[in-house]
């Protein structure tokens, strides 16, 4: 073995690992910097580094503030509320739908297909001043409706995904429940959506995380105080505790709980559902 073939097999591995640590810091250190800075105080915020310890790790006080006066409770009632209907939502009309294109051949399924994918290309920033006027013309506007009608029908990725595990299922499941008297509707609920359990998980996740990190639409369609997610009550921070960071800090920490969590519990399913997809 030569020395640049040696350099080959020990630079390619060493460079790869280096990216790895270097994207690892990348992500970390601000969510560190975040985590310390909710358990100081105010004096030692200003006075100590950004990656020192706190010197009291039991300094729960800056949490307390942020759940009462940021309105956090509040705001996680509301997420749940538009998260709970919006992601229920997403996944039967992305699925029922995923089942039409899939199994029925008509005359415009392809058409229907191209709109769908010119729909997913477009910006939505590009529509969003005739998107505001038919919310508010059907009087939606500063309704909780308005964001979860909003989420259901934008989501193409879901349908893409249902699609390609309908791929993987025989039609001769639906031609033998025919026979046996089944309806299509039957058919669709009692033997395609169970079947489609790891789609419906992973589209589950990915838009379930998705709507509770969304900041633009709330914001935009729901500014009334008491509708509030809470994205937008960490957005309201910015008043009382402009210069109060460890505040800030510790409601950027009770924020991130619930999407690590499910995140920690169900990543193998994204993963699965992903690979198992595109196999599929």
């Amino acid at each position: 073995m030569n020395a640049k073939t040696l350099m080959e097999k020990i630079g390619l591995p060493v460079f790869k690992y280096l990216t790895l640590i270097l994207g690892v810091l990348v992500a970390v250190l601000p969510l560190l910097v975040i985590f310390f800075g909710s358990f100081k105080t105010g004096t030692e915020l200003r006075t100590t580094g950004p990656f020192d310890l706190p010197q009291n790790w039991l300094n729960f006080s800056n949490y307390i503030q942020a759940v009462d006066r940021g309105n956090m409770l509040l705001g996680f009632f509301n997420t749940t509320i538009v998260l709970v209907v919006s992601v229920f939502g997403t996944v039967m009309v992305g699925s029922m739908t995923a089942y039409v294109l899939n199994r029925f051949d008509f005359k415009f399924n392809k058409l229907v297909m191209a709109l769908f994918l010119i729909a997913a290309l477009v910006p939505g920033v590009t529509t969003q001043v005739a998107t505001f006027q038919v919310v508010n013309a059907l009087g939606l506007f500063n309704t909780q409706w308005s964001a979860i009608l909003l989420y259901m029908g934008t989501d193409i990725i879901s349908i893409y995904i249902f699609i390609q595990f309908l791929d993987s299922i025989p039609k001769d499941l639906d031609e033998a429940a025919i026979v046996d008297g089944a309806s299509y509707f039957t058919i669709f609920t009692k033997i395609i959506l169970p079947l489609l359990k790891p789609a419906i998980v992973t589209v589950l996740i990915i838009r379930g995380v998705a709507i509770y990190n969304d900041f633009y639409t709330p914001f935009l369609y729901m500014p009334k105080t008491s509708l509030g997610t809470i994205s937008t009550a960490l957005f309201r921070f910015k008043g009382p505790f402009i210069n109060q960071w460890e505040i800030i800090s510790a409601g950027i920490i009770i924020a991130m709980i619930p999407t690590l969590l499910v995140f920690l519990f169900l990543q193998k399913y994204i993963y699965n559902g992903l690979v198992k997809g595109s196999i599929r």
